[in-house]
Protein backbone atom coordinates (compact mmCIF):
# COMPACT_ATOMS: atom_id res chain seq x y z
CA UNK A 1 0.00 0.00 0.00
CA UNK A 2 1.31 3.14 -0.97
CA UNK A 3 0.35 6.42 0.84
CA UNK A 4 2.46 8.98 -0.58
CA UNK A 5 4.78 9.11 -3.68
CA UNK A 6 6.46 12.51 -5.14
CA UNK A 7 8.90 12.68 -7.90
CA UNK A 8 10.96 16.26 -8.12
CA UNK A 9 13.13 16.93 -11.26
CA UNK A 10 15.75 19.49 -11.60
CA UNK A 11 15.47 21.25 -13.49
CA UNK A 12 12.03 21.69 -13.63
CA UNK A 13 9.93 19.58 -16.04
CA UNK A 14 6.36 18.09 -15.72
CA UNK A 15 6.49 14.54 -14.87
CA UNK A 16 3.45 12.48 -16.92
CA UNK A 17 2.80 8.91 -15.41
CA UNK A 18 0.62 6.24 -17.45
CA UNK A 19 0.27 2.24 -16.61
CA UNK A 20 2.06 -0.25 -19.01
CA UNK A 21 0.41 -3.78 -19.87
CA UNK A 22 1.74 -4.99 -16.34
CA UNK A 23 0.09 -2.77 -14.99
CA UNK A 24 3.20 -0.41 -13.73
CA UNK A 25 3.23 2.69 -12.64
CA UNK A 26 5.73 4.61 -15.12
CA UNK A 27 6.83 8.59 -14.80
CA UNK A 28 8.16 10.71 -18.11
CA UNK A 29 9.24 14.05 -18.90
CA UNK A 30 11.24 15.89 -21.52
CA UNK A 31 13.85 18.83 -20.93
CA UNK A 32 14.30 20.27 -23.87
CA UNK A 33 16.68 22.78 -23.29
CA UNK A 34 20.74 22.91 -22.31
CA UNK A 35 21.69 21.98 -18.93
CA UNK A 36 24.52 20.49 -17.09
CA UNK A 37 23.30 18.48 -14.36
CA UNK A 38 19.41 16.61 -13.89
CA UNK A 39 18.79 15.51 -10.84
CA UNK A 40 15.84 13.21 -9.95
CA UNK A 41 14.38 12.32 -6.40
CA UNK A 42 11.40 10.22 -5.53
CA UNK A 43 9.75 9.97 -2.05
CA UNK A 44 7.04 7.03 -0.91
CA UNK A 45 5.60 6.04 2.22
CA UNK A 46 4.71 2.28 1.85
CA UNK A 47 3.03 0.16 4.19
CA UNK A 48 4.54 -3.77 3.55
CA UNK A 49 2.13 -6.15 5.30
CA UNK A 50 4.19 -9.86 6.08
CA UNK A 51 3.48 -12.42 3.63
CA UNK A 52 1.51 -16.04 3.97
CA UNK A 53 4.73 -18.46 4.38
CA UNK A 54 4.28 -20.87 2.18
CA UNK A 55 4.00 -24.76 2.76
CA UNK A 56 6.98 -27.06 2.97
CA UNK A 57 5.80 -28.35 0.03
CA UNK A 58 3.36 -28.84 -2.64
CA UNK A 59 1.12 -32.34 -4.32
CA UNK A 60 3.53 -33.33 -6.71
CA UNK A 61 -0.14 -33.16 -9.33
CA UNK A 62 0.66 -29.83 -8.85
CA UNK A 63 2.66 -30.32 -12.05
CA UNK A 64 -0.38 -31.53 -14.25
CA UNK A 65 -1.89 -28.12 -13.50
CA UNK A 66 1.19 -26.05 -14.55
CA UNK A 67 1.05 -28.40 -17.52
CA UNK A 68 -2.51 -26.96 -18.16
CA UNK A 69 -2.19 -23.95 -17.72
CA UNK A 70 1.13 -23.91 -20.05
CA UNK A 71 -1.92 -25.31 -22.46
CA UNK A 72 -4.22 -22.62 -21.72
CA UNK A 73 -1.40 -19.69 -22.07
CA UNK A 74 -1.97 -18.70 -19.12
CA UNK A 75 0.78 -16.16 -17.55
CA UNK A 76 2.24 -17.16 -21.17
CA UNK A 77 4.32 -13.69 -21.26
CA UNK A 78 5.63 -15.47 -18.05
CA UNK A 79 6.86 -18.70 -19.46
CA UNK A 80 8.81 -17.50 -22.94
CA UNK A 81 11.88 -17.15 -23.27
CA UNK A 82 12.85 -12.99 -22.75
CA UNK A 83 15.56 -10.70 -23.16
CA UNK A 84 17.60 -11.68 -21.07
CA UNK A 85 16.25 -15.24 -19.52
CA UNK A 86 16.54 -17.00 -22.13
CA UNK A 87 18.33 -20.98 -22.96
CA UNK A 88 21.59 -20.88 -24.01
CA UNK A 89 24.86 -23.61 -24.30
CA UNK A 90 26.01 -22.09 -21.28
CA UNK A 91 22.65 -22.47 -19.63
CA UNK A 92 21.84 -26.44 -20.54
CA UNK A 93 25.30 -27.51 -19.51
CA UNK A 94 24.24 -25.85 -15.85
CA UNK A 95 21.15 -27.31 -16.19
CA UNK A 96 23.30 -30.93 -16.36
CA UNK A 97 25.08 -30.12 -13.57
CA UNK A 98 22.01 -29.25 -11.04
CA UNK A 99 20.22 -32.23 -12.35
CA UNK A 100 17.58 -29.64 -12.93
CA UNK A 101 14.20 -32.24 -13.56
CA UNK A 102 10.88 -32.17 -12.64
CA UNK A 103 12.30 -34.51 -9.80
CA UNK A 104 10.31 -33.32 -6.47
CA UNK A 105 6.94 -30.74 -6.39
CA UNK A 106 7.60 -27.46 -7.74
CA UNK A 107 7.64 -25.52 -4.76
CA UNK A 108 10.45 -27.70 -2.96
CA UNK A 109 12.25 -27.62 -6.36
CA UNK A 110 12.55 -24.09 -6.23
CA UNK A 111 13.35 -23.54 -2.97
CA UNK A 112 16.59 -25.82 -3.44
CA UNK A 113 16.82 -23.55 -6.79
CA UNK A 114 17.16 -20.78 -4.34
CA UNK A 115 19.89 -22.09 -2.69
CA UNK A 116 21.71 -23.87 -5.21
CA UNK A 117 22.10 -20.15 -6.65
CA UNK A 118 22.87 -18.62 -3.46
CA UNK A 119 25.80 -21.10 -3.21
CA UNK A 120 27.69 -21.88 -6.43
CA UNK A 121 27.49 -17.92 -7.42
CA UNK A 122 29.62 -15.25 -5.63
CA UNK A 123 28.36 -11.86 -5.32
CA UNK A 124 30.42 -9.46 -6.86
CA UNK A 125 29.52 -6.37 -9.05
CA UNK A 126 33.25 -7.00 -10.84
CA UNK A 127 31.94 -10.13 -12.58
CA UNK A 128 28.34 -8.42 -15.06
CA UNK A 129 27.56 -5.38 -16.20
CA UNK A 130 24.00 -3.80 -17.11
CA UNK A 131 23.60 -5.47 -20.76
CA UNK A 132 25.49 -9.33 -19.19
CA UNK A 133 23.08 -12.13 -20.70
CA UNK A 134 22.97 -15.06 -17.80
CA UNK A 135 26.15 -16.94 -19.91
CA UNK A 136 28.71 -14.10 -18.69
CA UNK A 137 27.36 -14.96 -14.32
CA UNK A 138 27.42 -18.76 -15.92
CA UNK A 139 30.88 -18.31 -16.93
CA UNK A 140 32.26 -16.33 -13.97
CA UNK A 141 30.10 -17.96 -11.06
CA UNK A 142 29.84 -14.46 -9.77
CA UNK A 143 27.22 -11.31 -10.58
CA UNK A 144 24.64 -9.53 -8.99
CA UNK A 145 20.93 -9.45 -7.86
CA UNK A 146 20.04 -8.96 -11.57
CA UNK A 147 21.93 -12.09 -13.15
CA UNK A 148 20.81 -14.15 -10.19
CA UNK A 149 17.00 -13.24 -11.10
CA UNK A 150 17.42 -14.30 -14.59
CA UNK A 151 19.59 -17.58 -14.06
CA UNK A 152 16.51 -18.41 -11.86
CA UNK A 153 13.48 -17.13 -14.24
CA UNK A 154 15.32 -18.95 -17.26
CA UNK A 155 15.53 -22.44 -14.91
CA UNK A 156 11.64 -22.16 -13.71
CA UNK A 157 10.71 -21.67 -17.26
CA UNK A 158 12.73 -24.50 -18.71
CA UNK A 159 9.82 -26.46 -16.47
CA UNK A 160 7.35 -24.56 -17.66
CA UNK A 161 6.61 -22.30 -14.44
CA UNK A 162 5.83 -19.14 -14.92
CA UNK A 163 7.99 -16.54 -13.30
CA UNK A 164 8.82 -13.08 -13.15
CA UNK A 165 11.14 -10.36 -12.37
CA UNK A 166 10.69 -8.20 -9.49
CA UNK A 167 12.44 -4.19 -9.40
CA UNK A 168 12.54 -3.05 -5.73
CA UNK A 169 14.01 -2.52 -2.93
CA UNK A 170 14.95 -4.28 0.13
CA UNK A 171 15.34 -2.61 4.04
CA UNK A 172 17.97 -3.56 5.81
CA UNK A 173 17.61 -4.42 9.04
CA UNK A 174 19.95 -2.16 11.75
CA UNK A 175 20.12 -4.57 14.10
CA UNK A 176 22.20 -7.05 12.02
CA UNK A 177 19.54 -10.02 12.39
CA UNK A 178 19.58 -10.19 8.51
CA UNK A 179 22.66 -11.70 6.46
CA UNK A 180 21.76 -10.04 3.38
CA UNK A 181 24.79 -10.10 1.22
CA UNK A 182 23.41 -8.02 -1.39
CA UNK A 183 24.73 -4.02 -1.26
CA UNK A 184 22.82 -1.63 1.36
CA UNK A 185 21.01 1.16 -0.56
CA UNK A 186 20.91 0.20 -4.05
CA UNK A 187 17.89 -1.18 -5.84
CA UNK A 188 17.32 -4.82 -5.71
CA UNK A 189 16.05 -7.78 -8.01
CA UNK A 190 14.08 -10.97 -7.08
CA UNK A 191 12.14 -13.34 -8.93
CA UNK A 192 8.14 -14.23 -8.63
CA UNK A 193 6.84 -17.97 -9.30
CA UNK A 194 3.12 -18.94 -10.23
CA UNK A 195 2.18 -21.91 -7.78
CA UNK A 196 -1.43 -23.48 -7.74
CA UNK A 197 -3.28 -22.77 -4.88
CA UNK A 198 -0.66 -19.73 -3.43
CA UNK A 199 -0.74 -17.89 -6.41
CA UNK A 200 2.66 -15.79 -6.93
CA UNK A 201 5.48 -16.54 -4.49
CA UNK A 202 8.84 -14.25 -3.83
CA UNK A 203 12.24 -15.90 -4.21
CA UNK A 204 15.21 -13.98 -3.55
CA UNK A 205 17.95 -15.94 -4.87
CA UNK A 206 21.07 -13.00 -3.81
CA UNK A 207 20.48 -13.54 -0.24
CA UNK A 208 18.71 -17.31 -0.02
CA UNK A 209 15.40 -16.30 1.43
CA UNK A 210 11.83 -16.15 0.30
CA UNK A 211 10.45 -12.59 -0.29
CA UNK A 212 9.52 -11.06 2.76
CA UNK A 213 7.70 -7.83 4.69
CA UNK A 214 11.39 -6.29 3.54
CA UNK A 215 10.92 -6.10 -0.11
CA UNK A 216 9.65 -3.46 -1.67
CA UNK A 217 8.18 -4.16 -5.00
CA UNK A 218 8.50 -1.43 -7.17
CA UNK A 219 7.29 -2.93 -10.91
CA UNK A 220 6.82 -6.37 -12.47
CA UNK A 221 8.17 -7.74 -15.79
CA UNK A 222 9.52 -10.42 -17.92
CA UNK A 223 13.08 -9.54 -16.97
CA UNK A 224 14.87 -6.30 -16.51
CA UNK A 225 14.80 -4.96 -20.08
CA UNK A 226 10.85 -4.33 -18.83
CA UNK A 227 11.34 -2.56 -15.91
CA UNK A 228 15.06 -0.75 -15.14
CA UNK A 229 14.45 1.63 -12.26
CA UNK A 230 15.90 4.68 -14.45
CA UNK A 231 15.90 4.53 -18.61
CA UNK A 232 16.09 7.25 -20.80
CA UNK A 233 17.79 8.88 -24.00
CA UNK A 234 20.05 12.18 -23.60
CA UNK A 235 22.44 14.36 -25.49
CA UNK A 236 25.72 14.42 -23.32
CA UNK A 237 29.38 13.62 -23.81
CA UNK A 238 30.80 9.71 -22.91
CA UNK A 239 32.06 10.84 -19.96
CA UNK A 240 29.03 12.16 -18.32
CA UNK A 241 28.06 10.10 -14.88
CA UNK A 242 25.40 8.85 -13.33
CA UNK A 243 24.82 8.83 -9.46
CA UNK A 244 21.82 6.82 -8.01
CA UNK A 245 21.54 6.57 -4.20
CA UNK A 246 18.75 4.67 -2.05
CA UNK A 247 17.77 5.66 1.46
CA UNK A 248 15.44 3.05 3.12
CA UNK A 249 14.30 3.90 6.78
CA UNK A 250 11.40 3.31 8.98
CA UNK A 251 8.49 5.76 9.07
CA UNK A 252 7.09 6.77 12.60
CA UNK A 253 3.68 8.23 12.72
CA UNK A 254 2.69 9.88 15.63
CA UNK A 255 -1.25 10.13 16.91
CA UNK A 256 -2.41 7.17 14.19
CA UNK A 257 -2.72 3.91 16.20
CA UNK A 258 -4.70 2.89 12.66
CA UNK A 259 -1.53 2.96 10.94
CA UNK A 260 1.93 1.33 12.46
CA UNK A 261 5.28 2.20 11.66
CA UNK A 262 6.17 0.79 8.17
CA UNK A 263 8.66 2.04 5.28
CA UNK A 264 9.76 5.16 3.83
CA UNK A 265 11.67 4.93 0.53
CA UNK A 266 13.69 7.96 -1.00
CA UNK A 267 15.06 7.27 -4.57
CA UNK A 268 18.17 10.05 -5.69
CA UNK A 269 19.60 9.65 -9.10
CA UNK A 270 21.80 12.58 -9.91
CA UNK A 271 23.45 12.97 -13.65
CA UNK A 272 26.16 15.25 -14.82
CA UNK A 273 27.35 16.07 -18.70
CA UNK A 274 30.10 18.02 -18.98
CA UNK A 275 29.87 18.25 -23.04
CA UNK A 276 27.01 17.98 -25.74
CA UNK A 277 26.20 13.73 -28.15
CA UNK A 278 23.36 11.15 -27.74
CA UNK A 279 24.10 9.06 -25.11
CA UNK A 280 22.26 6.08 -22.85
CA UNK A 281 21.93 5.41 -19.36
CA UNK A 282 20.74 2.19 -17.72
CA UNK A 283 21.30 1.24 -13.66
CA UNK A 284 22.14 -2.28 -13.10
CA UNK A 285 20.46 -3.98 -10.19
Amino acid sequence: RCYSFDLAVSPHAQAFSYQDYLGNEVHHFDIPGYHDRLTLEARALVELPPPESPPDDLPMDTWETLDALWEDGEHLDMTLPSTFARPSAALHTFIDELDWTRRTDPLRLLRELNQRIYETFAYSSEATHVHSPIDDALASRGGVCQDFAHLFIALARHLRIPCRYVSGYLFYQRDGSSKDRSAEDESHAWVETYLPGLGWVGFDPTNNILAEERHIRVALGRDYADVPPTRGVYKGSSGSTLRVGVHVAEATFAGTADVRPDLALVTHADARDPEPAPQQSQQQQ
